[in-house]
């Protein structure tokens, strides 16, 4: 699922494009909106609060999605052929104006609401992480807050903080040496946890690829995410990955067992070959059982 860095970097292209400029093009594609027509009204803003989008026009109107696991905006030069997704009915929401086509793909959510009623969409969510007007010390407390709750679960939970995914939590949590099944209150020094997760996440904001090593080079870009049955590339020891959460709502989370010591009560014990890897064919002697 993107990010915050990704969402808000999308924001910032989207109101490059959109803010000042009058829709000449809006055709929702979602059923509760079909009927709605926005052709007119000039784009005031686009920002980003978390992983929400927020398209403020003019009139009270604003036009909130959110990406969820495949969304995507992209941005095209009215008038100019652009690249079609595979189906037409990827296509969730084109906004237009004399320069500047912008196409929502796979969008998760849209709604449109007036602007005075955002907090019925937005207001539950948490100080975003990558906002101005961030404080550590009110995020932190309002982690510390969480009590015993696993601090993995807290960094995911957008009421407490927006804008944190699954890569940038599992990526903070290697660094700082904490098992994300530990209890918030166990956890020391979460000061320095949160603050490392803000600054992993200001530093991607303007990178194309999500990075936390240094090395923007394709496998190297991450410590565990995504790197289960792989070496730590601290200490060796095999990445493993594990659900945390109550179903349906359980994410993947992958650590270093050696680095991050603590119980992980959704770890099965089994062998983790790395993600992508398929059996050898039958009869193929190689180094591995599994190959990429």
């Amino acid at each position: 699922m993107p990010e915050g860095d990704v969402v808000l970097r999308t924001a910032r292209r989207l109101h490059a494009a959109l803010a000042g400029r009058e829709l000449v093009t809006a055709d929702l594609r979602w059923p509760s909106l079909a009927a709605e027509n926005l052709v007119g009204l000039e784009v005031i803003e686009v920002v980003a609060i978390g992983k929400h989008l927020l398209i403020r026009l003019d009139q009270n109107a604003t036009l909130h999605s959110h990406l969820r696991m495949e969304g995507s905006w992209h941005v095209h030069r009215t008038g100019e052929p652009w690249r079609r997704p595979r189906t037409e009915h990827e296509i969730r929401a084109v906004l237009a104006n004399s320069e500047w086509t912008t196409i929502g793909h796979h969008l998760g959510m849209l709604d449109l609401v007036a602007t005075d009623r955002e907090h019925t969409l937005v207001g539950h969510l948490g100080m975003d992480i990558l906002s101005a007007a961030w404080d550590p010390a009110v995020a932190v407390r309002r982690v510390r807050d969480q009590g015993d709750r696993e601090i993995g679960l807290v960094l995911l939970d957008q009421r407490v903080i927006a804008g944190i995914g699954t890569f940038f939590m599992s990526e903070a949590a290697f660094l700082r040496g904490v098992n994300p099944w530990t209890p918030t209150s166990s956890v020391g020094k979460l000061d320095e946890l949160v603050r490392l997760a803000h600054r992993l996440m200001v530093v991607n904001v303007d990178r194309a690829t999500q990075v936390t090593t240094g090395n923007a080079r394709k496998g190297q870009e991450a410590y565990v995410h995504a790197r289960s049955g792989r070496p730590c590339r601290r200490c060796g020891t095999t990445i493993r990955v594990a659900q945390l959460g109550e179903a349906p709502n359980d994410r993947a989370v992958f650590w270093c067992p050696h680095c991050q010591p603590g119980t992980v009560p959704t770890d099965d014990g089994r062998v983790r070959r790395p993600l992508g890897a398929t059996p050898a064919p039958a009869g193929r002697r190689t180094r591995s059982p599994y190959r990429r």
